[in-house]
């Protein structure tokens, strides 16, 4: 599952299932209440109304219903299944989270207009966050 802030970062998490019990937790735990929520018409998603602003896109008619859409979820997700297929292969269940962590890390780096990165400053920030940590 993904959540994506507009013009922000991605967060993601490996789930069970994808019903609404699954789903709706973990968007109320990482989304305000009042915030408005762009979903595709997936039934786990209905009964966010209650919270959120909750406006729902039906892909079987239309990518795009003025600005609401999932087009910048869907775009990182085309990255992770592209790694998986062609880089490695296949990922077992238990190291899905790692695969995803890989792909977020860059999405949420990538170099963009008002943030312009390059490589150095990627691995910069990646050993940073190592520091006092044991790798096992």
């Amino acid at each position: 599952m993904g959540i994506l802030e507009r013009g922000g970062k991605v967060r993601t998490q490996v789930i069970e299932n994808r019903k609404g019990k699954a789903l709706q937790p973990i968007v109320r735990g990482n989304v305000e209440t009042g915030t408005e929520v762009d979903t595709d018409m997936h039934l786990g998603y209905w009964g966010l109304d209650a919270d959120y602003t909750h406006q729902m896109v039906d892909h079987a008619v239309e990518s795009v219903k003025g600005r609401v859409h999932t087009n910048g979820m869907e775009n990182f997700w085309s990255l992770p299944k592209r790694t998986v297929g062609g880089t490695y292969v296949a990922v077992e269940p238990f190291h899905l989270h790692r695969c995803l962590d890989e792909r977020i890390f860059r999405f949420n780096n990538r170099a963009t207009k008002g943030n312009p990165l390059n490589d150095v400053d990627r691995f910069t920030d990646a050993m940073t966050q190592i520091v006092g940590r044991l790798l096992t």
